[in-house]
């Protein structure tokens, strides 16, 4: 039986950023992601967003820091108006999902879980992983 390869996703919008390790860098981010939804005209819910965006990225930042290395973000909207969020951060280990989080700390990809429509995550072929979070764009 002959496998058809599957059509390659046409994005509408793309955009990327790499950004310090550093705490300052979430709020940078958040910025930077309200602004270009914004810009974009994206349907979906862009506090929603943004927020995922910023959880992410502290994790990255928090858990994910090596010497010369940046935190990478990445929003892509395919067609039918979904949001991709990416981050990417230079350590291979997996963040893990906690249903109940002790103390302040940990809440924070629950946080990204109840947002998301989907939330995965992958090793990158040079260095390090990519968290991917996917939110409906209202269109859906």
């Amino acid at each position: 039986m002959y496998d058809h390869p599957q059509p390659p996703t046409l994005l509408t919008h793309e955009w990327s950023m790499g950004y310090p390790m550093t705490s300052r860098s979430v709020g940078l981010a958040r910025l930077h992601v309200r602004r270009r939804l914004m810009m974009w005209a994206w349907a979906g819910d862009v506090d929603d967003a943004v927020l995922v965006v910023s959880e992410l990225v502290a994790n990255a930042v928090r858990h994910g820091r090596l010497p010369g290395h940046e935190v990478w973000l990445r929003l892509a909207v395919p067609e039918g108006g979904a949001l991709v969020v990416d981050v990417s951060d230079p350590v291979r280990a997996f963040p893990e999902v906690r249903e109940a989080p002790e103390g302040e700390g940990g809440r924070g990809l629950l946080v990204v879980a109840g947002l998301a429509a989907e939330l995965e995550w992958f090793l990158r072929a040079d260095v390090g992983k990519t968290v991917r979070a996917r939110l409906g764009g209202g269109q859906e």
